[in-house]
């Protein structure tokens, strides 16, 4: 195996069954089995497509918060609900629950890193 860095502003670690861990280019389509481990830098809400709600209904999604402030946004889950906001600083995470439309709003530049099963992920157009 080559010990080479990998530059996670621009590929993604997959964990995959049986212990194995790659390195792939990122990508927002996978239906590969294993976990993705992903982290992003962003300076704007379009960054992180503020613009789009986001599910994954394959399992939880663990959103971590490296540097700046961020707020996860939570969809209603009834029609006429209001939406959970919760707001993250540097160091703190959150677990998305599996299902749960979310995005995110940025209170600063921020580095985030989300773990989760990206089979079957979609985006959604907010209204």
């Amino acid at each position: 195996m080559d010990l080479i860095p990998v530059d996670l502003l621009t590929a993604v670690l997959r964990l995959r069954p049986g212990g194995t861990v790659t390195a792939e280019p990122r990508r927002m389509d996978a239906d590969d089995e294993g976990w993705t481990v992903a982290v992003t830098h962003a300076e704007t809400d379009q960054d992180v497509h503020g613009d789009h709600w986001e599910v994954h209904p394959g399992s939880d999604e663990a959103v971590c918060v490296l540097s700046g402030r961020a707020r996860i946004v939570l969809r209603p889950e009834e029609t006429d609900g209001a939406q959970t906001v919760v707001a993250l600083a540097a160091g703190t995470g959150l677990v998305v629950p599996r299902g749960r439309w979310h995005r995110f709003e940025l209170d600063a530049p921020s580095d985030l890193m989300s773990i989760a099963l990206r089979s079957g992920s979609r985006l959604e157009q907010r209204a």
